[in-house]
């Protein structure tokens, strides 16, 4: 059986090896996979809770189909955390949220579905900024997420709680989600592999929703390759999902092949403007590596980004103020008490269950959706939005790929920047324009500050081109990139 010192450094493939020689089965690592994450949980908080009952009957299911000589599936017997927007039939999914403390759902995501029709085994449910809404996984209302790497520090958000989880060996992959930089973010601050897919490409069915035009479920892993086994798991149309493509999803493991030589990489010239050198410089080194690689690479203009930080901040907090509608005490969240009238109890469930970020998106978003502003702030933000698409659709006529950083600086100490939300929007300014164009782009680790603090490396590609990304990263990777 694995050593529970053995557990945070499994990949998928050492899973299945151990599987196919029978060194354990799926029971027992389960069992073991839970008690070291049990364990280890009350270090960074990246769990809320745990699945435990759900986790063994996963994996008595891959142990079943094993016996009949099955194939158990591309992700039999391996510990996956979930990021708790993503709903679990019968397992509490609270969004981070006080309002959904008590909530459980009637019903799976469909990405939970396709996990654990691939064998998947749900540990529990991962911690993250409430409703999605932040950049540290400060804003949970059940506690901040420590980064693994440096426990006063933040491990990134809002999906703070699966890249802690993963980078701590509490889960071999996670699934999170991504509306302005939630998965590369947290990648790039605890170092490992974050994936945001084409906009459609996963079903959003399950998803609680934040801001619908914008939101991804995607995946993290150690490496590439458990990142795109998890990924070409859930991907792929959803009749629950009207925005769900009807592209066919291709064998991205199968195509990390190596061949990248000729690759025409861009370098966006506003990305690399105010850049911190201790970041600057590490993903400078990973260009070096790509160029090693036989990579073509040219400085490009995307020149609309300046105009990306507020265009985002005004759809966003558009779309979560009408999504938000919902949680008003009467169906199914926490009710206030203290309510003589239904307007009191609308007022006061919503001024005592949301929490300050919340609050201070619905209102923006409220105000810029009123009438006499509707045409200023929210029409004129699309309007921008289309042309940072148009931006990239043209630099993908040029080139195959666009490498950026992740984030100015490496993970923040925690408390640092609380009290500043606009020093905070403003850090986002490198992974929103890809959520905003709806193209694929995934962080990958480019080395540490000489502090010891990771840092990512941004690829994105053009729509739908997962394997063209997948198969650079993962070549970088191969190549050292991500020792830096």
């Amino acid at each position: 059986m694995t050593a529970p010192t053995e557990i945070p450094a499994l990949t998928i493939a050492q899973v299945r090896e151990g599987l196919a020689k029978r060194h354990f089965s799926a029971e027992e690592l389960a069992r073991e996979a839970l008690a070291f994450a049990e364990a280890e949980n009350p270090k960074t908080n990246a769990y809320l809770h745990f699945s435990p009952e759900r986790a063994i009957a996963a994996a008595r299911r891959v142990d079943e189909k094993l016996a009949r000589g099955e194939d158990p599936g591309p992700l039999a017997g391996v510990p996956v955390a979930v990021k708790d927007v993503i709903v679990t039939q019968g397992v509490r999914s609270t969004a981070g949220s006080k309002l959904l403390a008590n909530y459980i759902p009637p019903y799976d995501a469909t990405a939970v579905i396709r996990l654990e029709q691939a064998g998947g085994v749900i540990l529990g449910k991962a911690n993250c900024d409430e409703f999605a809404m932040g950049s540290s996984n400060e804003n949970s209302a059940f506690g901040p997420v420590r980064n693994p790497v440096d426990l006063e520090r933040v491990p990134g958000g809002s999906s703070g709680g699966p890249a802690a989880a993963v980078a701590q060996g509490t889960a071999v992959v996670a699934l999170g989600s991504d509306t302005g930089g939630s998965i590369r973010q947290p990648a790039s601050f605890c170092g490992v592999v974050g994936v945001t897919p084409t906009y459609g490409r996963v079903s959003r069915y399950g998803l609680i929703a934040f801001a619908s035009s914008l939101d991804h479920i995607g995946p993290f892993g150690r490496n590439v390759r458990d990142a795109a086994t998890l990924l070409q798991a859930i991907a792929g149309r959803d009749e629950l999902d009207s925005t769900s493509a009807f592209a066919p999803v291709p064998d991205y493991a199968a195509l990390l092949n190596g061949a990248v030589r000729g690759t025409k990489i861009g370098l966006p010239r506003e990305y690399f403007k105010g850049l911190a050198s201790e970041t600057g410089d590490l993903v400078t080194r990973g260009v070096e590596v790509l160029k090693r690689l036989g990579c073509e690479v040219r400085e490009i203009s995307l020149p609309h980004t300046d105009y990306a930080i507020g265009a985002y901040y005004i759809i966003c907090t558009a779309e979560a103020s009408s999504n938000l509608a919902r949680f008003d005490g009467v169906r199914y969240t926490f009710r206030s008490a203290d309510s003589a009238t239904l307007s009191d109890m609308y007022r006061n469930t919503r001024g005592e269950g949301f929490g300050a970020e919340c609050k201070r998106r619905i209102m923006l978003g409220t105000y810029v959706l009123s009438a006499g502003y509707y045409d200023a702030y929210y029409l004129k933000a699309q309007k921008v939005r289309h042309l940072i698409a148009r931006d990239f659709s043209e630099a993908f006529r040029e080139v195959d790929a666009i490498v950026t950083p992740v984030s100015p600086f490496p993970a923040f100490k925690l408390g640092e920047k609380l009290d500043d939300p606009l020093a905070m929007y403003l850090s986002d300014i490198y992974t929103i324009t890809g959520d905003l164009a709806g193209i694929p782009c995934m962080s990958v680790p480019c080395g540490k500050t000489a502090g010891g603090l990771p840092v990512g490396m941004q690829i994105l590609t053009k729509h739908f081109d997962e394997p063209g990304m997948f198969r650079l990263a993962d070549a970088f990777e191969k190549a050292g990139g991500f020792g830096g």
